[in-house]
């Protein structure tokens, strides 16, 4: 058996007890599994993004999480995060295993490739467990410290974001250009209003600011595109058997312009015209 694959075995036998209710101890652990104790306690670290306390030596699930989970749910989750600690190498089947309706609460991920995730494991489970958690965390982006309340983490076409309430607004941050992480040790009460576009915008990077955009792809990407559903909320403005025309709404220029790149030369922005000469300038430049 394979180190991921013994680690995912562990995890899912842990998280199914958890999930039930029962209170774990780490000595009946390295007995039930023939490890050693730093092995357990490793594997709590990789849980640490679930809701798990600990009291009296014993570890157990907060009780508002207890039996969210089916088997198929920790069997996927246990096997992603012993393997790959959720990130972006995973395959598109364990994505779409794992962040279904009862995990996607700190993850929402759009299968338009990955790129480096750019910030190291343990910030990432950091931020993983504050959005899980509702702790509020303390960073740097762009030159400025940061109080945030975190709500989502988000992958999209391939680059990572943190949907965060900054003053009152709701905000992306480049998960990348996130320094000095701090989790504080305070928790936020979710914003309720925040929770309503969170649910009912999540893929239009939640701004009050929409621009229309145009695209024409080719019959080659035509299929493989609609299936994928690369794009959110789009309409049909015309189609045969050659090209479809579709239109959707967005709010800021980098959420059309890497989905163009990814899919060249099958797709090519029609309009608006600002928009598409930015893109050719892109292009431009890449190739001098």
């Amino acid at each position: 058996m394979r180190s991921h694959d013994k680690i995912g075995f562990r995890l899912s036998r842990i998280l199914t007890r958890l999930n039930s209710g029962a209170r774990l101890g780490i000595d009946e652990l390295v007995e039930e599994f023939n490890v050693n104790k730093r092995t357990i306690l490793r594997d709590f670290e990789r849980l640490s993004i679930l809701p798990i306390q600990k009291e009296n030596g014993k570890y157990f699930l907060e009780e508002y999480a207890l039996g969210k989970l089916g088997f198929k749910d920790i069997k996927a989750f246990a096997a992603l995060i012993g393997a790959r600690s959720l990130f972006p190498e995973l395959d598109d089947r364990f994505i779409s295993d794992v962040l279904n309706e009862k995990l996607n609460k700190a993850y929402l991920i759009k299968n338009q490739g990955f790129e480096s995730i750019q910030i190291s494991r343990d910030d990432f489970e950091a931020v993983s467990a504050a959005v899980i958690k509702n702790r509020t965390l303390e960073c740097e982006y762009n030159g400025k410290e940061r109080k945030l309340n975190p709500y989502k983490l988000i992958n999209n076409s391939g680059i990572w974001y943190l949907l965060a309430d900054d003053e009152g607004k709701l905000k992306n941050f480049t998960l990348s250009k996130i320094k000095r992480i701090k989790i504080k040790g305070d928790t936020f009460a979710a914003n309720a209003e925040f929770l309503k576009r969170i649910e009912k915008n999540d893929t239009n990077w939640f701004s009050d600011a929409k621009f229309k955009v145009t695209l024409e792809i080719k019959n080659e990407a035509m299929e493989y595109f609609k299936r994928k559903e690369f794009l959110p909320n789009y309409e049909v403005v015309q189609e045969n058997k050659d090209k479809i025309i579709i239109s959707t709404m967005i709010s800021y220029d980098d959420e059309i312009l890497r989905v163009v790149k990814y899919w060249l030369p099958f797709i090519k922005i029609v309009e608006p015209l600002n928009l598409k000469d930015k893109f050719e300038n892109l292009l431009r430049d890449y190739l001098k």
